[in-house]
């Protein structure tokens, strides 16, 4: 269990990153994966299950703060697609190993990001509502958040699409992951990631989650609408040349 200082440092990084995403800065907990996922080196697997209890302190401090201005038509007719890809993604879990997966999933965001840059540049308006975009979005956040908890550049994708202002985005955001992360904990469980130990560790990280929280607030207030979507944008696109960039080095 990585209770000495450089797994300990790496631990509380990815929780003060967890912070500032879920309150402010949505995209940035992606290196939080990797710090992660480094805390636990020749063990990777449990690092799933140490970091799902810090997304969901920070998915509760979330709804908290954004929670009444989430867009509820915009995830009911997403959830069953989410379900949907979260079947293969229990296999991936299982039978892939990380550099395929990462490269799988690099690969599928850049591609909705191109579609995205296409719908803003040709002004395709009704993209967004049409069923195969839905499933296409449903499908790829189902798979992302059970392999790895990488559901967030495609579900930047998806909720800046339909226009979003800053203050709807986060709340639908977090009610998504909170709904989501939720429905995780008896498959990570199941499969022996949730351990006693990964608990404990999680809830010495919470006081770096709380510290990350309150920054990100201070700094969702201090980003104007205008610069918030392409800021998201660029997180999500620089998450997924990442995760390629680290399956094919």
């Amino acid at each position: 269990m990585p209770y000495q200082l450089a797994p300990f440092t790496l631990g509380a990084l990815a929780a003060v990153l967890i912070g500032l995403s879920k309150t402010g800065v949505p995209g940035v907990s992606i290196p939080a994966i990797l710090l992660m996922a480094e805390a636990f080196p020749g063990n990777e697997k449990l690092s799933v299950g140490a970091i799902l209890p810090i997304l969901l302190v920070g998915d509760v401090l979330a709804v908290g703060t954004y929670g009444q201005h989430t867009q509820w038509n915009r995830l009911f007719g997403l959830f069953p697609y989410v379900l949907v890809g979260m079947v293969p993604g229990v296999y991936v879990l299982l039978k892939v190993d990380d550099q395929q997966f990462k490269l799988v999933l690099g690969l599928l965001v850049l591609a909705l990001m191109l579609v995205e840059a296409a719908r803003q540049r040709f002004g395709w308006v009704a993209i967004q509502h049409q069923k195969w975009f839905i499933a296409t979005m449903g499908i790829a956040a189902g798979f992302g958040t059970v392999v790895g908890n990488a559901a967030g550049p495609v579900m930047s994708i998806y909720l800046i699409s339909h226009g979003m202002v800053k203050n709807e985005f986060m709340g639908t955001w977090s009610w998504f992951f909170l709904i989501v992360n939720l429905s995780k904990l008896p498959v990570v469980a199941g499969m022996g990631m949730l351990t006693a130990e990964t608990l404990r560790f999680s809830l010495l990280m919470v006081a770096f989650l709380v510290l990350g929280a309150l920054v990100g607030r201070r700094l969702f207030r201090m980003i104007p609408q205008w610069l918030f979507d392409p800021l998201v944008l660029a997180l999500a696109t620089m998450a997924a040349l990442r995760m390629v960039a680290g399956a094919v080095c």
